[in-house]
């Protein structure tokens, strides 16, 4: 990417300059909006080692689960689907769901981050009982209701949308040549068996492609198409928060090749994964309590028993699950040693919501709508399953991962900037694919995620502290997608049930 992509506060000043003079010349009204609350509060008390205050509530239960979000809810799940109810799970934030959370107005629910989920192959059993309980699989049989309508996806390129990403990537004769050539690389990497979802299926111990990043994976085997480069890149920015020169080739290749190459989906609904997180909090009731800041987590003199302290309350366990990234495990857990070498990915996520649909040139609008060579990774429609005719009110979810920096650099900028710097750059890179979008626009909603989810740059793959924390014998087990290294729906799953089995077998519920 170019430096005219570089993502800084300068930017972002310079983008809210340019377009607030554009809305005082043609005389177009104001935008409404604001930050949402990220929990960056909470989690700065942490990390000043901030004081406690008393202790109001102490509690004696089997089992504590730290961390909401889709790892935490599954280990919970797993926990009811076994007839186990006696625990507490603990969410630090005002509202459980990690990066699905999701948000409502009245247009529509919209995501707040995850937005779907592949239809899942028979190799992703945990994730296709969950559906099964959740109604969207029945007798093998997908809910249409929640199968992605057509149009899928399209593209903004050369000034106009195009259906789907192949226009581009069959450009000229020597792009065909070599997307060609890429799929037929894919389809070998794809019989080998190392790719699987989720990854503990059969992951390898080590893999020579997490050696290289994906853009020195490409040099060697002699990608130079611009466009196959770039949606490369984009598949990388858009599931890991990562740019190609940055993130393992495994992982890249991950991205391209675990899933069945025949998938029909994926899953989605308004409020994207939001939806899951619903439906589980039904199951899960009132043993979940929010705005519980886990601050302390020991075993008084190497005990059998775990004590989770939070800002105003003790509670002792005979197990802890730990599905909380693991960069804040290190902080709050006694005895867990040094923070492993681990990168977390700043993202920011705006939600605008419309009046009307925008002028716009090219094929129908889509669910999913990227534009090349964006800073951004475009925007999710969340009134597209209505299946009524573009024009009404609606809501845009537009992503944006901070890859052209070093992700510290990403996060102070991210804190930095004020809201207006923020929805003026959102609007801004929007204009290129829609140059009527301000007259049509109503609010800009916009949630920064400092350490939205970890980064697999090359050597994640074998890093011993993550076989290290997974083979723990307890009594604190942990179960986060930080153990895989990839921040997909799956892989949080897994390893959340991964851990309520053990935690629930040495507590004698297993």
């Amino acid at each position: 990417m170019s430096d005219a992509q570089s993502v800084s506060r300068r930017a972002f000043v310079a983008a809210s300059a340019a377009a607030l003079v554009g809305l005082t010349h043609k005389g177009e009204r104001g935008v409404r909006g604001g930050f949402v609350e990220d929990g960056g509060a909470a989690g700065h008390r942490l990390r000043d080692n901030a004081s406690l205050g008393p202790v109001r509530e102490r509690r004696r239960l089997p089992l504590v689960i730290v961390g909401g979000g889709m790892a935490g809810l599954s280990a919970a799940w797993w926990c009811e689907k076994h007839g186990f109810r006696d625990y507490l799970l603990l969410e630090s934030g005002d509202e459980a769901g990690g990066n699905a959370r999701a948000g409502r107005n009245d247009v529509s629910g919209y995501p707040w981050g995850a937005h779907y989920v592949p239809v899942p192959g028979k190799q992703a059993m945990l994730a296709r009982v969950l559906f099964e309980d959740l109604g969207v699989l029945r007798n093998g049989v997908w809910d249409e209701r929640t199968l992605c309508h057509s149009p899928q996806e399209r593209l903004f390129w050369r000034g106009e949308w195009h259906e789907g990403f192949e226009p581009m990537l069959n450009d000229s004769a020597a792009d065909r040549a070599e997307f060609r050539r890429f799929q037929d690389r894919l389809d070998g990497l794809r019989s080998s068996g190392e790719f699987t979802i989720p990854v503990s299926r059969g992951r390898p111990a080590r893999s020579a492609l997490d050696a290289l990043t994906l853009a020195q994976w490409l040099d060697r085997e002699g990608f130079r198409s611009r466009a196959l480069r770039w949606y490369a890149d984009y598949a990388v920015r858009d599931d890991y928060g990562t740019a190609a020169r940055d993130a393992s080739a495994w992982a890249g290749l991950h991205y391209f090749v675990a899933r069945e190459p025949d998938e029909k989906g994926p899953l989605t609904w308004p409020e994207g994964n939001g939806w899951i997180v619903k439906r589980l909090l039904e199951r899960i009731g009132t043993r979940v309590r929010t705005g519980a800041t886990v601050r302390a987590v020991s075993r008084p003199h190497g005990g059998r028993v775990v004590v989770v302290r939070t800002e105003d309350a003790e509670f002792t366990a005979d197990a802890c699950i730990w599905a909380a990234p693991i960069f804040v495990a290190a902080r709050v857990i006694d005895g867990f040693g040094a923070s492993p070498p681990l990168t977390t990915a700043p993202w920011l996520v705006a939600n605008l919501t419309l009046r009307e649909w925008p002028d716009e040139r090219g094929s129908a609008p889509a669910w999913d709508n990227t534009i090349v060579d964006s800073p951004g990774l475009g925007y999710v429609n969340a009134t597209h399953q209505r299946l009524s005719r573009p024009g009404g009110p609606t809501v845009w979810t537009y992503y944006h991962a901070l890859v052209q920096q070093t992700p510290l650099e990403a996060r102070r900028a991210l804190r930095a900037m004020s809201w207006r710097d923020a929805s003026e750059f959102v609007l801004s890179d929007l204009e290129r694919a829609h140059p009527t979008l301000r007259r049509v626009v109503e609010r800009v909603d916009i949630r920064r995620y400092a350490h939205a989810m970890a980064r697999p740059e090359p050597g994640f793959l074998s890093a011993p502290w993550r076989s290290a924390l997974a083979a723990s014998r307890g009594p604190i087990w942990y179960g986060h997608a930080d153990l895989s290294g990839l921040s997909v729906f799956e892989e949080a799953q897994d390893q959340g049930v991964r851990a309520a089995r053990r935690a629930l077998a040495h507590i004698g519920r297993g």
